[in-house]
């Protein structure tokens, strides 16, 4: 295997054949490149998918209210559904058990000024629960707690870009901001998986919010996350009877369609999987594709390559190389060239990921590249291929008496 004299005539071999190298190289490489690109935008979408799918709790439940499309029990279709305090208290009755964290959720926008700093925020007054199901991390103080709740506390929890905005860089904790004319004391800071846009958002309890601002028991949106042991059917499920619920308490045709809006996550992950099972598939068959049109055309040069160096091997073998050295000189010839050609071929394609890597993310493309191990594999695959391609015709070239294979043309 390591006969310094092999490996020159391998050498040799190849640099008086250069075209038939080339291309074999040729071959090789930009298949396993394609591969390669080819993964990388499917591990991108996949990225993408999660990365929008970790801003909240993966079992999250939201309600909004809307107009009614159609008339009912006497009521006139463009009604506006408005959710009050009671409507919380009443999905907590109903469906309690099967909930694990509740929040309804009031929202509004505000001038917030801290000294000569100021800027417009979206302030939301919440239950403490909404922290665990927006995924907050505290990285300062505290988040909010009941006591804030019960007792109407002007505290407030802020993200982590709305303290870089207004303290320039200095911690906002215990400091007081003014929203709107009223001062609140900072008692956290908090950070988001959703990033940037996640952390601009001002936290105080629902209740303080109502009080002072609002002045009544409205709600924009009613949110839980449901108990962790429910199945994807289950909760699927349990969106729909809170939504025929909330329909009954509202007086609201069970079909109408615009009155009560449910966004169940549970139905978004089942249709994400639909959708990411089908892309799966798609980039497997174009992979396998890809793999296959290399395989045949390594496979088809080394067919030719055997039958254009049979009067080589004739004399060869008429000067004493065995069968098996002979071969084994073919198929060492083919590993070089696929090995090392599959190599350039990861490397191109790792390289048009990295640079186009920019434009892919602009494009929803998150972070695209692709296994290593992956692509090894393809490129082994590719190498076993053309060793086989080589056997065959190998063997049977071996086998010519010299004096037949001097008389090929």
């Amino acid at each position: 295997m390591w006969d310094k004299e092999r490996w020159h005539e391998i050498f040799q071999s190849m640099r008086k054949n250069k075209l038939r190298t080339v291309l074999t190289g040729f071959t090789v490489a930009f298949a396993i490149m394609l591969f390669t690109i080819l993964f990388g935008i499917g591990k991108g979408l996949h990225n993408t998918f999660k990365e929008q799918f970790a801003r909240d709790a993966d079992n999250l439940v939201m309600i909004f209210a809307g107009k009614t499309s159609k008339a009912y029990k006497g009521f006139q279709m463009g009604r506006k559904i408005q959710f009050k305090n009671d409507d919380n208290d009443y999905l907590i009755d109903r469906f309690g058990k099967q909930m694990e964290y509740v929040s309804p959720l009031v929202s509004l926008f505000s001038k917030v000024t801290y000294k000569s700093n100021s800027d417009r925020y979206q302030i939301r007054g919440v239950y403490p629960d909404f922290h665990i199901i927006e995924e907050n991390q505290v990285s300062k103080g505290r988040l909010l707690r009941v006591s804030d709740l019960r007792h109407h506390m002007k505290n407030v929890v802020i993200g982590r870009k709305v303290e870089e905005d207004l303290f320039n860089g200095r911690s906002g904790l215990s400091k007081y901001i003014n929203i709107g004319g009223i001062n609140f004391m900072v008692v956290g800071v908090f950070t988001d998986p959703g990033g940037d846009r996640d952390e601009r958002y001002i936290y105080m309890p629902l209740t303080t919010l109502q009080k002072t601002y609002t002045k009544n028991d409205h709600i924009n949106r009613l949110t839980f996350t449901y108990k962790s042991g429910l199945s994807n059917k289950e909760a699927i499920a349990l969106g729909k009877e809170v939504k025929k619920a909330l329909k009954q308490k509202h007086q609201v045709s069970p079909d109408d369609q615009n009155a009560i809006f449910v966004f169940n996550k549970a139905e978004s992950q089942q249709s994400v999987a639909g959708v990411m099972m089908l892309l799966n598939v798609l980039v497997l068959i174009i992979g396998l594709g890809t793999l296959i049109a290399g395989i045949i055309g390594v496979s088809n040069i080394m067919v030719y390559v055997v039958r254009e160096r049979t009067k080589e091997l004739g004399i060869r073998k008429a000067l004493g190389a065995t069968p098996s050295s002979i071969v084994a000189m073919i198929l060492q010839e083919t590993i070089l060239i696929t090995a090392v050609s599959g190599y350039v071929g990861l490397l191109a394609g790792t390289l048009i990921l990295h640079y186009a890597k920019p434009v892919l993310e602009e494009r929803f493309i998150k972070n695209p590249s692709v296994s290593t191990g992956l692509v090894v594999g393809a490129t082994i695959v590719l190498i076993l291929a053309g060793m086989l391609a080589g056997y065959l015709p190998a063997k049977r070239a071996a086998r010519i008496k010299p004096v037949i294979a001097l008389q090929a043309k």
